[in-house]
């Protein structure tokens, strides 16, 4: 067969491409050139190359002629690819960035691909725009105007400050049996049954279950979790209401923690969370003896993450309430299974947000650390 261009790889040139091989690292068209040119060199024919390589002849053939015309850098490169030009310049594509990040126009909820693709045809020269053009432009930018996410943004004052480290130094204290730091919370369940007698799974074929299913009403389940040990209780009721609090007050005063001097309770700031549902459930005699042995300490205002119960609560709806489950007998026995064996494998939470971590991210919060800051920045 004649060959027109015939490979001679130098040494040097012949180690880097074995060693680019090898390594398996790069772009993979990169690696198959490398792939092409040191088989060329061995003596391969070109028919030969593409079927091992698993190329179309035509590659085998522009990689051999760049390499002999261009050198190394160029056989292993791209070369240019016929097209258009892009549709918007730097400038253009800053300013469709900006106004994706603006208030869409009056009477619209929300700015969507084809109202900047008009948008930008008034604020330029183009005479026209594809949709198609924004989509890209803005996936560029990983920018999606249409979509937004609800978020808490707290205030973050004196008040959050104090807040913030009084939770945070009780974390930080050695365990106490006369006085236990125990982190409180609550979050609702839907009680969902099965429409359908759900198909369980066999060997290449996943369990289905129906898209309908029944609503059964809803529950609640409350989490206590000690800060110094490895102990979780989790109580299901119907509500959360000020009386289901003030019943888990004296759970934990009287079933829990019977011996405990003082019992610090770190909870957020529900309404239902205060002394006085105690007063509003049991006599003045039986609320007062309660609240004697409680000390109540409350996280910031849209800060529920400084309540270490939070992620215990995630861990159990992500181990055991993942799922339809029917019914409240159900979910009872649920979650006390996982509470068992939680508490049997003395799972603990590892606390890393420190004091001094929370000064250090959080300093402009802090009014004299702030002071101090902007002394310095003035100097």
């Amino acid at each position: 067969m004649n060959v027109r261009y015939r490979i001679t790889l130098t040494p040097e040139e012949r180690e880097q491409l074995r060693a680019m091989v090898q390594a398996g690292k790069g772009r993979f068209r990169k690696l198959k050139r490398a792939q092409i040119l040191l088989a060329a060199s061995a003596g391969s024919s070109d028919v030969a190359i593409a079927r091992n390589v698993v190329v179309g002849a035509s590659t085998v053939y522009r990689t051999k002629r760049r390499f002999v015309e261009e050198g190394l850098e160029a056989a292993l490169s791209e070369e240019p690819r016929p097209g258009a030009d892009r549709k918007l310049a730097a400038k253009e594509e800053a300013l469709l960035v900006a106004t994706a990040c603006s208030a869409p126009p009056a009477g619209r909820a929300r700015w969507t691909l084809a109202l900047l693709a008009d948008a930008m045809v008034r604020l330029t020269k183009h005479g026209s725009l594809s949709s198609e053009t924004v989509r890209r432009r803005l996936a560029e930018n990983q920018l999606k105007p249409w979509q937004k996410k609800m978020w808490c943004i707290p205030k973050v004052d004196a008040e959050f400050v104090a807040r913030m480290e009084d939770v945070l130094e009780l974390y930080a204290e050695a365990p106490d049996e006369q006085h236990p730091v125990v982190c409180f919370d609550e979050t609702p369940r839907q009680l969902i049954g099965e429409s359908r007698v759900p198909v369980v799974a066999k060997p290449g074929r996943p369990a289905r279950f129906d898209y309908e299913y029944v609503r059964n009403g809803t529950a609640n389940v409350f989490m206590f979790v000690d800060v110094h040990r490895p102990w979780r209780h989790a109580k299901v009721t119907d509500r959360r209401t000020c009386c289901d609090f003030a019943e888990c007050m004296r759970d934990l005063v009287d079933v829990h923690y019977p011996k405990a001097e003082r019992i610090r309770v770190v909870m957020d700031n529900l309404s239902t969370h205060s002394a006085a549902a105690l007063y509003e459930t049991f006599d003045a005699a039986e609320a007062r003896r309660i609240i004697r042995r409680l000390e109540f300490h409350f996280t910031p205002k849209h800060a529920s993450w400084l309540n270490m119960v939070e992620i215990e609560i995630g861990v159990m709806v992500s181990q055991c309430l993942d799922r339809r489950i029917p019914s409240k007998a159900v979910l009872v026995k649920e979650v006390k299974a996982w509470e068992r064996r939680r508490n049997r494998d003395k799972s603990r939470i590892k606390w890393l947000f420190t004091l001094e971590r929370a000064r250090e991210k959080l300093g402009k919060a802090y009014p004299a650390l702030a002071g101090e800051i902007a002394s310095r920045a003035a100097a």
